[in-house]
Order: C-alpha cells, then structure tokens, then sequence
C-alpha cells in the first residue's frame, strides 16, 4: 500500500444523502464541504464521486456547476449507492505491485460492518469496493476480515499504524489475535512492521481510527496529536500513544521522528462532545486539507502541516459542521495510487 502523499491517479468520494444518519438536522450545510473538496482536489488530480440515482446526480452536478473552480473535466460521477459518505472506510485500499515486476493497480476488499455493526444498514457500502473494480477492471482480492480504512494509516515502506481499541475490539474480528491480524496486514498490505496505538478520543464511533491521532508525514516521520491540558479527558490516552510512537521502530528497526500537533479543546454540538482533530487531514497531489474548528490552535495545527508538506497548498477549512458526522476530510476520500498506465478516463 503506497504512502498516500505519493502520486495520486484520483481522490475517490461518497456523496452523502440527505436521508442518511450522518448529519441529523444538518444536512443543508453539509454538500458544500463536499463541493470544496472537490474544488481543491481535482486542481491536481481525477476526483471521482460515488452518486445514488439519477435525480441524486443531475443535483450534483448543479451544486459543481455553481462553483468556478471545480475541474469538470477531471470530475466523474458513478452511480454507486452508498448508506454513508465515509469513502475511508467503505471504500476499498488501493495496492501496487513494485516496479520490479512492473507497476499494477489492485483493490483490497475488505469486510465492512459500520464500525462493529454500530449504523445498520450497511449492505450498500460493503459493497463498494467490488463496484470500483469493477469499473476500472482491476483485480480485487478479499481477506474476509473486517477492516476500516481510517483504521491504518502507512509510510509507504512496509510501517503501519493502528489501534488496539478498533483492531482487537471483538465487534471487528473476535477469532483473531493479535499475531493474526499482523500476517492479514502482511499479506494483503506488504507490511513489515505495525506500530499499536493505545484507545479513542472522546466522541469517536470508531473505536478508535488511528486517522484521528496519528499519521505519517514521510516514511519515518509522525505526527501525533496531544493533549496539553491535564485536566481534559484525552490527555491520558494521547500520552500514551505519544510514548508509544518514542519508543517504535519502522520496519528497517529505525526510530520515528515524532512531533506533536494540538487538539482543538472540546468541540461540542447539543451537548455531544465531538472528535474534533487536525489529525483528519487528507494530503491530495497539489493539496493538503486541514479541518479547522475556528479554534485559536488551527493557525499553530496549519503552521505545523506547512513544515511537513512544503511543496503542497496548506487549506484549512471549517469543519464544524462537517464533525457532527463524527469525521472530517480523511474519512471522506480514498486515494487511487498512479501507476504507469492511469486506468480511468471519460
């Protein structure tokens, strides 16, 4: 599995519906986080989005026709019904073979449940990595394991990282050890080494996405969130995974560099504390979009990023809204890796 600040082919997205259960009572605002996703990724990039219906995509295509800066020539719709817009998660993962035996693009499938059965229905988002390989008549393998995609996060050279809290939770795959579940990352993803985080922030459905506490900015540096109140309730656990990523190992057995980004506070909507982090960021060819939360620490979060990625725009934007469906911008796309015959066009 490549290092998703390597070549992008295409940014892969779900539309979310208006009856799903994402948004309760906020539907409205939402498809304008959809349509600026789209704006900035397709400057660098095919974008393509998943669409329920007919009537589903003419509404679509008004709300892109009103921007002036989204790509159409680099923008697909497929109508690929989903139940939520979390493409991270019920997408597929994309793989390459090494140009040693010549560069080919292949999709993982994985089982999806809706985060330990916790959202049913979720029949028509099991269903979409298939659908996608479909379309681009790529082989699909398929480990018969349930697995997220914002529950790993990769460097590209055989590291991943995850969590305990989602990987051992017996909701996900209760027959599985530990040591089982690192030979399924070995096979399926090529990796050499997997790093364990510790548990959730507060608010996260997820059990625990490691897309909200910690990700690669190169092959050996990490970025980690931390809190830096005592008193708040993730502190603990964010120390936790801190000294975890300290003392871990990459798969060459050299240590991470690791530096911190900030939490911003307690984010709350009705009284529901929200998994607000900057960690949610999505890095696109030309791009890196950064949640922010209108938060005195989203100029330090943006700063930060800037250093890891200086070759890419930095766009924050605000992600209030976007959090109430407990994710923000790297739950919502999936990258397509390049390889050296793009498989995809109009």
């Amino acid at each position: 599995m490549p290092a998703e600040w390597e070549a992008h082919e295409a940014t892969w997205l779900s539309w979310p519906r208006r009856d799903g259960i994402s948004f309760p009572g906020l539907y409205e605002r939402v498809p304008a986080l959809w349509c600026r996703m789209i704006e900035e990724l397709s400057l660098g990039e095919l974008v393509h989005v998943h669409v329920t219906d007919e009537p589903d995509e003419q509404l679509i295509r008004a709300e892109l026709a009103r921007s002036g800066r989204v790509r159409r020539d680099r923008v697909f719709l497929h109508r690929i019904p989903t139940d939520e817009p979390w493409c991270r998660d019920h997408g597929p993962t994309f793989v390459v073979r090494g140009p040693a035996v010549g560069l080919e693009l292949a999709i993982v499938d994985w089982r999806y449940n809706a985060w330990g059965g916790k959202y049913p229905p979720f029949d028509q988002d099991d269903e979409v990595p298939r659908r996608i390989a479909e379309l681009l008549d790529v082989r699909r393998f398929e480990p018969g394991i349930v697995m997220e995609g914002g529950a790993l996060d990769v460097n590209g050279m055989g590291t991943v990282l995850t969590t305990e809290s989602c990987l051992l939770n017996p909701n996900r795959n209760p027959g599985l050890s530990r040591t089982e579940i690192e030979r399924y990352l070995a096979d399926y993803l090529g990796a050499r080494t997997v790093v364990w985080l510790g548990g959730e922030v507060e608010g996260d459905d997820t059990d625990g996405h490691v897309d909200d506490l910690a990700r690669f900015v190169s092959a050996r540096a990490v970025v980690t969130i931390v809190e830096d109140d005592p008193a708040d309730e993730n502190y603990e656990a964010l120390q936790d995974n801190l000294c975890r990523l300290r003392a871990a190992r990459d798969q060459d057995g050299q240590p991470l560099e690791v530096m911190t980004l900030p939490t911003p506070g307690v984010v709350e909507r009705e009284g529901q504390r929200l998994p607000a982090s900057y960690a949610n960021f999505y890095v696109g060819n030309e791009v890196v979009l950064v949640p922010t939360f209108a938060h005195s620490r989203d100029e330090d979060a943006l700063a930060i990023l800037a250093r890891c990625f200086p070759s890419r725009r930095i766009v924050g934007v605000d992600c209030r809204d976007l959090v109430w469906g407990l994710g923000a911008f790297h739950c919502a796309t999936q990258q397509q890796p390049r390889v050296s015959h793009p498989v995809f066009r109009s």
